[in-house]
């Protein structure tokens, strides 16, 4: 039972290191490439009307219409390729 104590701190200390990881995965970092070209690169893929971009678990998250359709698109933050698209339900 010595360790009992030691409990409270461990649980502290991985909690703080989940909360910094969270708090990294929703800003985009020097590396990503700008919104502004990633929305350029939606549009050449034949997307309009582009909202809601940003930054989300790793990657940029938005809206827009294809093909007369909404659309949820998902891209990479370094090349701007696509790597999810799905009509949105909402």
């Amino acid at each position: 039972m010595k360790f009992r104590p030691l409990a409270p701190l461990a649980l502290a200390v991985a909690l703080g290191f989940a909360g910094q990881a969270f708090a990294k995965s929703d800003k985009p970092s020097a590396d990503w490439m700008p919104a502004e070209q990633v929305k350029q690169k939606l549009m050449d893929a034949g997307y309009s009307s582009i909202t809601e971009l940003e930054a989300d678990d790793g990657h940029w998250e938005g809206e827009g219409m294809k093909n007369d359709v909404k659309m949820e698109v998902h891209v990479d933050p370094k090349t701007g390729a696509i790597t999810k698209e799905n009509p949105d339900k909402d």
